[in-house]
């Protein structure tokens, strides 16, 4: 059988270090041994508030798309795209969502609105959905009209990882991962924190800081506020052999996030044997297992702080959730599985496999 031809169209910088990115990445990297010749499309980086200008620009990298081709976007720009623009895609599209733009916490809620139409109007005219959970399928079915026929869960997969050696104490090093974004909850964290001077523990973020400058600029004043400037190192973007070495002496592995539509940093903390103290927003929840992780409401600091002061306090309590990490870990799918997903979702859009 002929070889499918497919683009990936991307917004913005593929190489951020970010987990929509690095998923994109991985698969882009992955899909040519599953029969799958695929170049990437790049589109503008304004995304998803693309001026006037991208929007030209982004109409005419589609017309280099041709009818024999797959068309495989990425939901950060598919979300935000006008009806019309869509429509217009003369080749199968297939939409992978990693979660809905329109639940992007910090939102003007004229901006929630607009995007919560423009996605559900884009994701009616895919031949296909990929998403990152379960969790975000039950979301698009329910409030974006999306047929779960229509839809394939292709999880994120994880690299094997040499078991974390932790900090070697005498604190509690605990390790937040993710970019400094309203969505990821750290206002909420440090506030969870600020009650826990009693204890011995200090807090590495490490994410990117450029998405959101303002919440940034907000979280340090905010960690400034509190007198935690002496135990909350605000690490911004880093290396994956920086964040590796990050993992390797954490202790503790805490998600605040209010949503996520799968949650990367939680699998990549269970591969380190980690335990996870972490919200339910979104697929969290399903995400952390049960026997690795301490799991509040996201928005709770009450909630999150006893966690915390549990975890933190009982060693023998964070060495049993470490063994339901590297158990649960064992069990996480990987790249290969994901892009195989992945794969079959394109063959068969550009009818040469079935689902």
């Amino acid at each position: 059988m002929s070889r499918l031809r497919a683009a990936f169209a991307i917004p913005g910088d593929l190489s951020l270090p970010t987990g929509g990115y690095g998923y994109d990445r991985r698969v882009l990297a992955l899909l040519p041994q599953f029969g799958i010749d695929v170049r990437v499309l790049a589109l503008p980086g304004s995304y998803p508030f693309p001026s006037a200008h991208d929007l030209d620009a982004t109409r005419r990298a589609l017309e280099s798309v041709a009818p024999d081709e797959v068309l495989l976007i990425d939901g950060l720009a598919w979300g935000a795209f006008p009806a019309a623009m869509a429509r217009d895609v003369r080749a199968p599209i297939v939409a992978l969502c990693h979660h809905p733009l329109a639940l992007e916490a910090g939102l003007a809620p004229d901006h929630a609105n607009a995007l919560r139409d423009s996605e559900i109007a884009a994701l009616g005219v895919s031949a296909h959905v990929i998403v990152s959970s379960e969790a975000t399928a039950a979301t698009l079915a329910r409030d974006f009209g999306v047929r779960f026929e229509s839809m394939t869960v292709a999880e994120p997969g994880v690299d094997r990882a040499s078991l974390a050696k932790g900090s070697g104490g005498p604190g509690v090093a605990l390790l937040a991962v993710g970019s400094i974004v309203p969505r990821k909850g750290y206002d909420v964290l440090v506030d969870a924190l600020a009650g826990l001077i009693d204890l011995d523990w200090t807090l590495t973020i490490a994410g990117a800081l450029d998405r959101a400058p303002a919440t940034a600029d907000a979280l340090r004043a905010q960690i400034e506020a509190a007198g935690l400037a002496g135990r909350i190192t605000i690490a911004g973007a880093v290396d994956d052999s920086t964040l590796a070495a990050l993992y390797d002496r954490a202790d503790l592995f805490v998600l605040a996030s209010r949503y996520e539509g799968y949650g990367m940093v939680l699998t990549e903390a269970l591969a380190r044997g980690l335990p996870l103290v972490s919200t339910t927003g979104g697929a969290a929840g399903q995400t952390a297992p049960d026997a690795a992780a301490l799991k509040v409401p996201s928005d709770n600091v009450a909630a999150l702080q006893n966690a915390l002061r549990n975890a933190i306090a009982d060693p023998a309590l964070r060495a049993r959730l470490g063994a339901g990490a590297r158990a649960s870990a064992l069990q996480l799918p990987t790249w290969e599985a994901t892009a195989a997903t992945v794969a079959r979702v394109l063959l068969t859009a550009g009818g040469k496999a079935s689902i």
